[in-house]
């Protein structure tokens, strides 16, 4: 199945696994790149050593093109871009919009750059600035999320700019590429989806919490924005005890990264730029990192966090990312052939 996102970044499927903080790794982005979507490793979370390392090593597994998903508000996100372009990563995605000199290195370099987007204003604003293609995540979408649902959203992005169009929230199976692409959209994107595969370093007792889930919430007591997660005890516990929970976890945050008080509170004051945040909610923003961790890596779903988007009640199984990708793409074609056989054509 040939479109604008095959052709654009040389994967053979339009399928892309989104760039997870803590799931994202080397072993996630190569699975799904060797099986033909397009693998994205998730570097919000590392270093620039860590990233560096990883980005290796998913060359080391597979020739398959591949991306890598930055911070674009990140003090050294002009240091990541170096790093893509000198190890020859063919696609950048940013969880926002990126900085218009950024993305002017990235063409210059002939990467090809994908921010995340919301809203349509903002797809028109990064289209102006000549990002190659963008990601559309509707409300249905786990993390970091908008009101307004994939199909709504979607439309008035794709009648908007002249550049490819990726949809994500919501999407889970060959069914819902179909329907993105009658939208008028070139692929589709899915986290959750990936997160639940046998390649997927979430340890085993999470995964199992993710596929007994049937119920997410969109909370702001993460960080103070809205943000999609899985409905558990602990997440209510930070609805009622914003303020010493924030404290505790910044305790554990600062011992775990080895920053200062002052250096934490410098970084959600960053973070809290343009947002009005109370102060629990700048010591989340700051200290957000920790409770993706406890879950993704520590296997505590009792004290982590696990963003999750509204697919997770319709999934059921742990394939590997190779027959995930074959299964979406079978029903696709099986979808199309329905389509053609009702129509007469």
């Amino acid at each position: 199945m040939r479109t604008a996102l095959t052709e654009l970044t040389g994967c053979r499927h339009p399928v892309v696994q989104t760039g997870m903080g803590y799931v994202a790794g080397a072993r996630l982005a190569a699975a799904v790149s060797a099986a033909g979507g397009l693998g994205v490793i998730g570097a919000a979370t590392m270093s620039v050593p860590e990233m560096t390392a990883a980005v290796r090593r998913v060359k080391e597994r597979t020739d398959a093109p591949f991306g890598v998903n930055l911070r674009s508000d990140a003090d050294d996100a002009a240091e990541r871009v170096e790093v893509l372009i000198k190890e020859g990563v063919r696609v950048a995605s940013f969880a926002q919009a990126p900085r218009r000199e950024l993305v002017a290195r990235l063409k210059d370099a002939g990467v090809v750059t994908i921010p995340s987007v919301g809203a349509r204003r903002h797809a028109e604003k990064v289209a102006a600035w000549g990002v190659d293609a963008v990601i559309v995540q509707g409300g249905e979408g786990g993390g970091h999320t908008g009101p307004l649902a994939t199909t709504l959203l979607l439309p008035q992005v794709v009648d908007a700019v002249d550049i490819p169009v990726i949809a994500a929230g919501g999407f889970f199976d060959g069914r819902g590429l179909v329907a993105a692409l009658a939208y008028g959209a070139c692929g589709i994107a899915m986290g959750t989806r990936f997160l639940l595969t046998r390649e997927s370093p979430v340890p085993g007792g999470v995964k199992d919490v993710y596929l007994a889930a049937r119920e997410t919430v969109v909370t702001t007591s993460v960080d103070g924005v809205p943000h999609r997660v899985l409905s558990t005890p602990f997440v209510a516990s930070l609805e009622r005890s914003r303020l010493l929970r924030a404290v505790l976890n910044g305790a554990r945050f600062r011992r775990l990264s080895g920053l200062s008080w002052a250096a934490l509170v410098r970084e959600g004051r960053r973070m809290r730029r343009g947002r009005e945040l109370t102060w629990a909610q700048v010591l989340q923003a700051a200290n957000t990192p920790v409770l993706l961790r406890a879950a993704m890596v520590d296997g505590r779903a009792d004290l982590g966090v696990m963003a999750s988007g509204q697919v997770v009640g319709v999934i059921e199984d742990l394939p590997s990312c190779a027959e995930l990708i074959e299964r979406v793409m079978a029903e696709a074609e099986d979808v199309r052939g329905s389509l053609a056989r009702l129509t007469g054509r």
